[in-house]
């Protein structure tokens, strides 16, 4: 099938998204019963940790961990919101630089002034955006980013989408003092989140059963083998551990000179994916093929060129002493073994 396809459905109970390019699963969004990333709380300042330089808040889904506390006080209530998802034991990661991020826009409260998007570069467009970001921010000190959406977008969908995000902006920083902990915003789940980001068209099939009829299932089935065939006949592993995520690159049946720069470069392309649909994160490690050393530069542009496209922060570090490569990438999402359903 070609194209792009979403489907929105259900995995047992779990709502679920899909994206589906040219019958290929390019990206999987599974909902968890852990506080989804974008959710908003009143915390209330509980103990300070000295030696870890941050402080402990309470929120009504458990404590948080914050860094920024200048000034801070126990008892203090403090607006954050949540970054990702946190390893078992952990406290929930949080920030007190808030945002509220829809499709077409983001309200800033403690960032003032009006951008858009670097990738819309049509002046006359950028000019239009311009006008509908003044009218809709008149009188207020938030700032605001258009988002690449609004490239093609509708400009009343545009107007509608900024005064929402500004009323809600408005009611939540309204909100914020009080003696007891609460949730003021639910972040997005995976549906909102396929309207919200998976923007480029696409057929939209959100009836019930559409994982099964969209071969959704099987490409799931396929992501619990650690084994990733590449272009070219290479393949490699990516195996999560307690610390880290290893990923090990092999040549296959190719014995040829080049075989270890061709599969290296292959494998650069298909990371993002791989660790995208299985919602891998944190320290990761490339065990790569072997390859000359005058390759390496031009290899981690390629690999910086894919990860840029894929949207999770991830930080290339580069290389150890042993010749491995190494990554670090924001806990964005849960580990698919964590969100599947029992018996999926």
């Amino acid at each position: 099938m070609k194209g792009r396809l979403i489907a929105l459905d259900h995995i047992g109970e779990v709502e679920a998204a899909a994206l589906m390019v040219d019958g290929k699963l390019e990206d999987l969004l599974i909902d968890s019963d852990a506080p989804r990333p974008g959710t908003i709380y009143r915390a209330i300042a509980d103990r300070p940790m000295k030696g870890q330089g941050g402080m402990f808040l309470s929120t009504p889904d458990g404590n948080c961990f914050l860094r920024q506390t200048k000034g801070m006080a126990p008892g203090d209530a403090v607006l954050v919101q949540v970054t990702g998802y946190s390893e078992d034991g952990k406290a929930i990661p949080v920030t007190t630089d808030v945002l509220f991020k829809s499709r077409y826009a983001i309200i800033t409260p403690d960032k003032p002034g009006l951008n858009i998007s670097r990738s819309i570069h049509d002046d006359d467009r950028r000019d239009i955006l311009h006008g509908i970001a003044k009218a809709e921010m008149q009188g207020s000190e938030f700032g605001l980013i258009m988002r690449s959406a609004c490239a093609e977008a509708d400009d009343d969908e545009i107007a509608e989408d900024i005064a929402a995000m500004l009323d809600m902006a408005n009611a939540v920083l309204a909100d914020a003092q009080g003696k007891e902990p609460e949730k003021l915003v639910e972040g997005d789940g995976p549906h909102l989140l396929a309207w919200r980001e998976w923007f480029q068209p696409a057929t939209i099939d959100s009836e019930a059963g559409s994982f099964e009829g969209n071969g959704v299932l099987d490409a799931i089935d396929e992501l619990s083998s650690a084994r990733v065939n590449l272009e070219g006949g290479g393949f490699m592993y990516v195996e999560p551990t307690r610390a880290l995520v290893a990923i090990d690159v092999n040549t296959g049946g190719d014995s040829s000179h080049a075989a270890g720069t061709k599969v290296n470069f292959a494998a650069a392309r298909a990371i993002p994916r791989a660790l995208r649909l299985r919602g891998l994160g944190g320290q990761i490690v490339l065990d790569l093929a072997p390859m000359p050393k005058k390759e390496r530069r031009t290899f981690e542009t390629s690999l910086r060129a894919a990860f840029k496209a894929d949207g999770i922060d991830t930080a290339l570090l580069g290389w150890t002493t042993l010749g491995h490569f190494e990554l670090q990438r924001k806990r964005e999402r849960r580990s698919l073994k964590e969100t599947l359903p029992k018996g999926v």
